[in-house]
């Protein structure tokens, strides 16, 4: 904060099932305090929500895995995407992470669906091989593809199989408006702090803070305390159950967690760079959850703010936001120095 990278911080920490740190610091908004309840947008903090809502669509029979994502959305088949897997989007090798670039966040989401569906793979891609992170379009299609299956749009989907059965009563993926202005000051505003001073981000100028926490986007804008979405990672900890209540099957936590797509060749970079590993939606790169997790940490970040990730062997949940954007390296360094924070506050670096 001193340093101008970001107004306030949220952090909840849990050991062995043990909540140990859940508090706010700073400002959540000018003039609004950071608290525990504070609502911050999840950026992409929210592919592995979204992912295991495929993970329970796929346990209950609904797809399988290497289903063609045209088995259940059609018209995605245009323009050679018809082989295209489920297991390929999930794993950022499917070959159009633009194709929502123009009608992402301002457009109703039939609209965003049929901008993806018309898209064409990136020439030169070879599907299943070259990795490169899709922002928002995977996790939108396969948002359709849970819609579809399921038989209720994904914000009700999400809302009602995960959220509310893993007590995230304060989470959503496009909450209602009526829901937006009823948290009045609990809501937190994200604001970009590579500039001289800090200014709000660039989609509230597009579409306001209400539209950013009302459209649905299944890869980036999850909103709720980081509170709840420890919660989630706890869930996973303990192989799908929280508060005794099942809410995955233990198979399902391991299959979308372990390493499905090693480290790949990189689609944008030279010859010889590699994309680092995942598993379906949810990161396994070496190193995920700082310097002193065990190679057994997965999780996912979010645009320059967030952080959430599970280490089984030291049995560590975080999930951390800070509400500025700055420059790459000092995100970075920012979140590597959370990271570490925690382990050693645990007595956990050296174990």
């Amino acid at each position: 904060m001193e340093r101008g990278l970001h107004l306030g911080a949220q952090i909840c920490v849990l050991h062995d099932g043990r909540t140990v740190a859940d508090f706010g610091l700073g400002e959540a908004r000018p003039g609004v305090p950071m608290t525990a309840d504070t609502l911050m947008t999840w950026y992409s903090s929210t592919k592995p929500l979204t992912s295991l809502c495929v993970g329970q669509c796929w346990e209950r029979g609904r797809l399988q895995l290497d289903d063609p994502v045209a088995r259940h959305v059609p018209e995605f088949a245009q323009h050679g995407k018809d082989r295209i897997t489920i297991r390929q989007v999930l794993t950022h090798t499917s070959g159009f992470p633009n194709a929502d670039l123009a009608t992402r966040f301002q457009r109703p989401w039939a609209e965003v669906i049929a901008a993806i569906c018309a898209a064409r793979i990136e020439d030169g891609w070879e599907v299943g091989r070259h990795a490169q992170y899709h922002p928002t379009s995977g996790m939108q299609i396969l948002g359709e593809v849970v819609a579809r299956v399921s038989g209720m749009p994904f914000d009700r989907y999400i809302r009602t199989q995960l959220f509310e059965p893993l007590g995230m009563k304060d989470s959503w993926v496009g909450m209602p408006a009526t829901v937006y202005r009823n948290y009045g000051d609990r809501m937190g505003t994200m604001m970009n702090t590579d500039g001289a001073r800090p200014v709000p981000a660039e989609h509230y100028a597009d579409i306001g803070q209400e539209g950013w926490a009302t459209v649905c986007v299944p890869g980036g804008n999850g909103h709720g305390p980081m509170r709840e979405l420890a919660r989630f990672y706890e869930m996973m900890r303990q192989g799908g159950t929280l508060d005794g209540r099942r809410v995955l099957a233990t198979s399902t936590v391991s299959e979308f967690t372990r390493v499905h797509r090693p480290d790949a060749p990189n689609f944008k970079g030279k010859a010889g760079t590699t994309a680092p590993a995942w598993g379906l939606g949810i990161s396994r790169q070496r190193g995920v959850g700082g310097p002193h997790c065990s190679p057994s940490t997965f999780g996912h970040g979010g645009s320059l703010s967030s952080l959430a990730f599970c280490d089984v062997d030291k049995r560590v949940v975080a999930a951390f936001v800070c509400n500025g954007r700055p420059r790459q390296a000092d995100h970075a360094a920012r979140v590597r120095a959370i990271a570490a924070a925690v382990y050693e506050d645990l007595g956990l670096a050296q174990a």
